[in-house]
């Protein structure tokens, strides 16, 4: 039997606060509904022009408890300095094999921040590749077992690249937004004397808002999130994607 839980839902993220801000409320939807999930940052965000890399560690680990994690870990790859090698792809395959989750949610493939089209094509390839059972993966003296998730969707962020698939998070998104708000040193806060960035002005959590809004929209409810996916999503019942 492995140490490690058994997640259905296992998000990746460049940098702690991506998920909260993209993905924060598809995970509370489904911890809520009693499925295990967590979160992977790969960098602590220490190139960040608001708070440091311990600040938002301990920001990372409020937000987790808000949420109702399993699991929160840090890769500490190196903020904007990450590449896709064999050392990076081998760590994100760790961490599949050791939750082994149904579902990945990832970076978006395309934004401002280039980390997050770098994380995006990480994390797909590593998914794969963690599959592969001839591929060696150590982790503390214990070779884990092969695992490949039965499939990745990438959240959107700042760009809006147009969703394949929207969740409701209706329900969710005032527990969303005490998550991402766990991030002090990053939003809003007219106390916050540090340089003004894209996402510490007041009018970005009204983007937020919109945004959702928007998503929601589309779907029929007041606010949803919005994700891209690698392949068609397939259904024996189609009243279950009404």
């Amino acid at each position: 039997m492995s140490r490690f839980p058994t997640l259905k839902i296992l998000a990746f993220a460049a940098h702690p606060d991506d998920v909260e801000l993209a993905a924060s409320g598809t995970l509370i939807k489904h911890i809520n509904m009693g499925h295990a999930c967590g979160i992977i940052d790969l960098t602590r965000g220490e190139l960040g022009t608001r708070g440091s890399a311990e600040l938002r560690d301990q920001e990372a680990e409020s937000s987790a408890e808000i949420m109702g994690l399993t699991i929160r870990d840090n890769l500490n790859l190196g903020d904007g300095f990450f590449e896709e090698n064999e050392a990076t792809l081998l760590k994100v395959i760790a961490e599949i094999r050791k939750y082994q989750p149904q579902i990945v949610l990832a970076n978006a493939t395309s934004d401002r921040h280039p980390d997050h089209g770098r994380a995006a094509s990480l994390i797909s390839r590593a998914c794969f590749l963690s599959g592969l059972p001839k591929i060696v993966c150590d982790f503390e003296g214990e070779n884990l077992p092969a695992h490949r998730p039965k499939t990745v969707y990438h959240y959107i962020q700042d760009r809006n690249i147009g969703p394949n698939l929207i969740v409701d998070i209706s329900a969710e998104y005032n527990q969303k937004k005490k998550a991402i708000m766990a991030f002090k040193s990053q939003f809003y806060d007219p106390n916050n004397q540090e340089p003004q960035t894209p996402i510490s002005g007041q009018d970005f959590l009204s983007f937020l808002d919109a945004r959702a809004q928007e998503f929601g929209r589309l779907i029929g409810c007041q606010y949803g999130e919005g994700f891209t996916t690698e392949r068609c999503i397939g259904t024996n019942n189609l009243l279950d994607i009404l």
